[in-house]
């Protein structure tokens, strides 16, 4: 818009006919009046800015969305087939030399390399003239995580490791355990999950997009290791209690499958993890322009179930020998998707394998309650995948010593957000609630947990809610209270087993605390064990960390060696039972309900063990007949031994 300058003065606005001074006076009355008028106009425009109402944030933040929008406008739901047109040819590792073998992580010894080595492979000069051994390596990799000022960089440092030299750092993690298994797992895989576009510096897993859905066989045979033994596989839609991640919570597969092989000893080149890309509903990553998944909001249940399909069976026909696990789905997906597959080689570890573990705690707990199992009950904070997964299998542990499946399940409570779980609260429930929904609370509802407990009086209370401090003083108090009112010498069961620690429901100091050193406790992630001074007497209280780790190792492992046909809900229920027996006289008097976390190799070949012979008996195993019949005339000792010389122990 042009703007044009002029003058208001009197003699510019007089004419031929306006001579009279009166004229004139009214004229430049009038100019004047103009001329205020003017002023203030062009004062209140140049004072006015057009864009002061407009949101340029919001603005820019919808361009750069826009921006990285690269599906608007495509078809959806057309998908090609890729073409490969060779096979991708590997240097055998016996031929391989030089930087080849260095740069092989399975095969790089580091500084371990003997002399005849260094000269047959031509190494020499390519590594410092030094010959140390593998314990000098990993002193010098303990100084370096030790060195590292946060959780992250010391993972960053452990998966540069595991790049470079696959033995280094899976002896450091056995000899270790206790120390990086947090590191390596949870809590500090939650934190890597939520950065895990931004970390990301090498590939690690197998990345299986909806929009290679007619590919998953060619992408399948892509892994360069043949034949895997296990697959850990997610889609990132729930992982851990921090919702839906997307493609960044493929941490989780490649977390898990370090400690199949720290905690049981399967091969590092047998494990596969795979994450399964149906874009994601977490705004945050769909905004972010580094992150490394589909950028479209998740497709729908329908569409995810086809696709669920088409990647089971193509592991069927390119693996067809491969256990496969499922982790961290959303929960009704979770429990779909394991009835639906029952039949083959695979289980689900937030539904079974937490279950498991929960059970073999409680198995323990239970002993040391005071509390007979006729008096029993239970209050769950949770009712999703693992808390009803859980409530499952312990109700298990009570149809097995004589209930009725219908008087066990009376001994549990399920609370969700809305309160107790029950058929007539006038909401619709998720289907896998429907078993434990409670018909006998006469019409009234209790919304609260408080409510809850004060209703029921119950002896042991778990938590899944992935909410911490939901476990209040109030609400431990409480739990204690019915439980002391029961009788003497009777101790409350108090499980928050929500990971990672900034989800956990309560913390060990506090259990303690509230209930006066009497609960059991048992927590998802690891707490410190906390000493209390009472006058002259001093004591120390040790924490039970419920860690899955006590399980899914050992059950993998025992379906494999047994090379079973499917996973059994009573190998499940073994590998619970097998766990609760490994303990030895020293963790009894501490009052632990599991093995020290130091010897989770040897609970794993218990849980291995056991559970093969559970395979056995119900005719899914398919090894040699022979075989079998050796065992069976020997016993333990044998089958103990030969599990021992098939794990992988990383020496030189």
């Amino acid at each position: 818009m042009a703007a044009y300058s002029y003058s208001t003065s009197s003699s510019e606005l007089s004419t031929p006919r306006s001579s009279s001074p009166s004229s004139v006076i009214s004229r430049s009355s009038t100019a004047t009046t103009i001329s205020k008028r003017m002023s203030i106009s062009q004062r209140r425009i140049s004072g006015f800015d057009p864009m002061s109402a407009v949101n340029m944030d919001h603005v820019e933040a919808a361009m750069k969305a826009a921006a990285l929008d690269s599906f608007k406008g495509y078809a959806q739901n057309n998908y090609g087939t890729v073409q490969q047109y060779r096979t991708t040819d590997y240097v055998p590792k016996n031929s391989a030399g030089g930087y080849q073998v260095l740069r092989e992580p399975a095969w790089n010894k580091g500084t371990s390399f003997s002399p005849d080595e260094r000269i047959s492979k031509n190494l020499t000069g390519l590594i410092p003239h030094v010959l140390e051994s593998l314990e000098t390596q990993c002193q010098r990799a303990m100084r370096m995580i030790n060195s590292r000022g946060t959780n992250i960089d010391k993972y960053l440092y452990l998966s540069t490791l595991k790049q470079q030299n696959t033995d280094l750092f899976y002896r450091l993690m056995i000899d270790n355990v206790a120390q990086l298994m947090p590191l390596v797992y949870t809590p500090t895989i939650g934190d890597v999950c939520l950065q895990y576009s931004t970390l990301y510096t090498h590939p690690e897993a197998l990345y299986i997009s909806i929009k290679q859905r007619k590919s998953i066989a060619t992408i399948l045979r892509n892994w360069p290791y043949p034949d895997p033994s296990i697959a850990v596989v997610t889609d990132g839609s729930r992982i851990l209690g921090l919702g839906d991640l997307g493609v960044n919570g493929v941490g989780i597969p490649i977390g898990k499958l370090a400690l199949y092989t720290g905690a049981a000893g399967i091969h590092p080149e047998k494990t596969l993890p795979i994450v399964l890309d149906c874009g994601t509903a977490n705004e945050e990553n769909l905004r972010d322009p580094l992150y490394l998944g589909l950028r479209q909001k998740r497709v729908s249940p329908e569409v995810a179930l086809e696709f669920m399909d088409e990647f089971m069976a193509a592991v069927k026909e390119v693996y067809p020998n491969m256990l496969v696990q499922f982790e961290d789905f959303e929960t009704e997906k979770a429990f779909q998707y394991l009835e639906r597959y029952k039949q083959e080689k695979c289980f689900n570890d937030d539904i079974q394998g937490t279950g498991a573990v929960v059970l073999a705690g409680y198995m323990g707990a239970v002993n040391l309650s005071g509390v007979p199992i006729e008096d029993q009950r239970l209050v769950f904070m949770g009712a999703g995948s693992a808390g009803v997964g859980v409530a499952k299998q312990v109700m298990e542990f009570y149809t097995r010593r004589g209930l009725s499946e219908q008087q066990a399940r009376d001994k549990f409570w399920l609370v969700d957000t809305k309160g107790l779980v029950t058929k007539d609260r006038g909401d619709r429930l998720a289907e896998h609630k429907k078993i434990f929904a409670r018909t006998d609370n006469n019409g009234h509802q209790f919304s609260t947990l408080e409510a809850v407990i004060e209703y029921v009086k119950p002896t042991a209370l778990v938590g899944l809610t992935a909410t911490f401090g939901v476990f209040t003083e109030s609400v431990v108090r409480a739990l204690k209270v019915s439980v002391d009112a029961g009788g003497l010498g009777r101790r409350p069961i108090l499980f928050p087993l929500s990971n990672p620690l900034t989800k956990a429901e309560c913390t060990f100091e506090q259990a303690i605390t509230w209930t006066e050193g009497t609960a059991i406790f048992a927590s998802g992630s690891p707490f410190s064990p906390f000493t209390t001074k009472n006058m002259d007497s001093v004591t120390t209280y040790y924490p039970n960390q419920g860690n899955n780790v006590y399980i899914f190792p050992g059950l993998g492992l025992g379906a494999i060696l047994a090379k079973t046909t499917r996973v059994t809900d009573s190998m499940v229920y073994t590998s619970a039972a097998a766990l609760a027996g490994c303990l030895n006289s020293e963790e009894i008097r501490m009052g632990l309900i599991y093995p020290k976390i130091e010897r989770v190799r040897d609970a794993s070949v218990v849980v291995a063990r056991e559970v093969m012979k559970t395979a056995r008996r119900e005719g899914v195993s398919t090894l040699p007949e022979e075989t079998w019949v050796e065992w069976e005339e020997w016993g333990d000792v044998a089958l103990t031994a030969w599990i021992k010389k098939q794990v992988y122990d990383p020496k030189w």
